[in-house]
């Protein structure tokens, strides 16, 4: 062999065992580097109590036979996808006659071109549900195939209504008594290997019984049946009650969107005076059990320890990880990722402490003490987790994951906040309805309703102050709290840029307002 070739093939040889020998290094200390940073963050907070397992989380199991989620009612909003013990239905088993007997559709599955629109009221937006749209709905598609009943001639809106929706009321009889039950916990697969592949299939069939509801309380109570409301609100609530336990953030905005569908209702009842005073009680009996920040901490502790655990996952499952990657489920097929990918597996572990530290700062944006919500805090801490990612300025190892996996937190908070806010301001509405039925009149004063009829008025959740209140001149009352802006703007309803129909709950107050007589 030639001399010179022999000699660059030695050096060669040497500078490639130097880079092999570095790697390997490289990879050891970054490793060491990284199980020790995690082990000593965990020590350190689960000296004050903290859990990072994911079964820490994971809700209790109940006896089956006073189980609401195993009912034969509420079994079928998953029993397609999941059997009873929660093992996935692999999709060529699943039965195409399966009848889901919770999914009750307002539409009647009309395809959405036929669809109304605008046909839902709200207590945001100060606007009632259109009985008579949703009237002209159900006759002009109403067939045999689609099973919506009407009469021969038209009735009241309500009792159209009603009519429609009585292809379901055995259903919400078996499902009133189902909800009677003292536990609910869905055989959700909290063991399955890859925290990810856990399936929800029961909420999008919960909100959509709720959405049915909503429709029937607005025309019972406007039919004049405000019992029979007030046990489909006690239902619709008990839904929401009965995904609770649930440690996953989506599980938690599922509540809080069945809470505003529930609310619509309610408001109407309020506005047009169709509550008694017992019924009025009884309705703030229930509202006052709900609360919504200490579930958002709970939902953010389950959302915690999942993104930990899909963690762990992923570094057990290298080959998975990458296929996981390719799918671009969130984002993902960077180089960076790539590199997250086949780097040290110390990256991992610190991307674990990035997680547990954006939970802490968004956790500080709540003063449990006071019950209050801090929308500054909640800014700069959504800035922090987001803010680089929306800017793609530049990428950190040690924090890559958390701007992938967890950009829904800011938006969680938010959320929480609007829907605590809406809880007190309806509570303090119901009080000032009592406050009507017995005076004559609204109060002058929010100070004057408690505590006969409430324990005591709620406060804003935005800054802790009093909601602001005042009379109108038509004898009826502006109540709001300042908003997420913080700024108290008279009572002014903002809508969203580019639409007249949706509020924007980031600028503006927070207003419970009856419409104009």
């Amino acid at each position: 062999m030639n001399p010179k070739l022999k000699s660059a093939l030695r050096r060669s040889a040497i500078v490639f065992g130097g880079l092999v020998i570095l790697t390997v290094l490289f990879y050891a200390v970054e490793n060491w580097r990284g199980k020790r940073a995690w082990e000593n963050y965990k020590h350190e907070w689960e000296a004050k109590g903290e859990r990072f397992d994911w079964q820490s989380v994971v809700p209790p199991r109940v006896p089956d036979d006073q189980n609401f989620a195993l009912t034969p009612i509420v079994y079928p909003s998953y029993g397609q996808i999941l059997t009873r013990d929660g093992k996935t239905i692999p999709l060529e088993k699943r039965d195409t006659n399966f009848v889901n007997r919770l999914g009750m559709d307002v539409y009647f599955d009309v395809p959405c071109n036929l669809q109304p629109s605008n046909e839902f009221g709200s207590w945001a937006k100060g606007t009632k549900t259109g009985l008579i749209i949703w009237q002209q709905y159900y006759r002009s598609v109403a067939n045999s195939t689609n099973g919506i009943v009407v009469s021969p001639d038209p009735q009241t809106p309500a009792a159209d209504v009603l009519l429609a929706l009585s292809k379901y009321d055995s259903a919400i009889v078996e499902l009133r008594e189902a909800a009677k039950l003292p536990y609910s916990r869905f055989p959700v697969n909290y063991n399955t290997d890859c925290p990810a592949a856990i399936l929800l299939p029961h909420l999008v069939e919960i909100k959509r019984c709720a959405r049915l509801l909503s429709l029937r309380i607005s025309a019972e109570l406007q039919n004049g049946q405000s019992e029979k409301a007030l046990d489909d609100v006690k239902l619709s609530l008990r839904l929401i009650d009965s995904i609770r336990n649930e440690p996953f953030i989506i599980s938690h905005l599922v509540r809080l969107a069945i809470f505003q569908i529930t609310m619509n209702p309610i408001y109407e009842g309020l506005a047009e005076h169709r509550w008694s005073d017992a019924q009025l009680a009884a309705l703030e009996a229930e509202l006052q059990k709900i609360d919504f920040l200490t579930d958002w901490q709970t939902s953010m502790h389950g959302e915690r320890t999942w993104s930990i655990a899909l963690v762990d996952w992923l570094r057990r499952s290298k080959k998975d990880y990458w296929c996981f990657i390719r799918n671009d489920v969130f984002g993902f097929g960077k180089p960076e990722t790539i590199v997250l990918t086949y780097g040290p597996s110390g990256w991992l572990e610190q991307n674990k402490i990035h997680f547990c530290n954006y939970f802490t700062n968004f956790n500080g944006t709540i003063d449990f003490n006071n019950r209050t919500m801090q929308p500054a805090a909640a800014l700069k801490s959504d800035l922090a987790l987001n803010g680089e990612r929306c800017c793609e300025t530049s990428y950190n190892p040690y924090d890559y994951l958390g701007k992938y996996l967890l950009p829904t937190l800011g938006a969680s908070v938010k959320k929480s906040a609007y829907s605590q806010s809406s809880l007190n301001l309806a509570r303090t509405a119901v009080a000032m309805e009592r406050y009507r039925l017995a005076h004559g009149e609204y109060s002058e004063t929010l100070a004057a309703l408690a505590p006969q009829f409430i324990a005591q008025v709620p406060h804003d959740v935005i800054g802790g102050q009093p909601l602001k209140y005042r009379r109108t001149a038509d004898g009826r009352f502006v109540l709001y709290s300042i908003g997420w802006n913080e700024k108290d703007d008279g009572g002014v309803v903002v809508f969203k840029k580019y639409s007249s129909t949706a509020v924007d709950i980031e600028i503006g107050d927070w207003v419970w307002q009856y419409p104009a007589k």
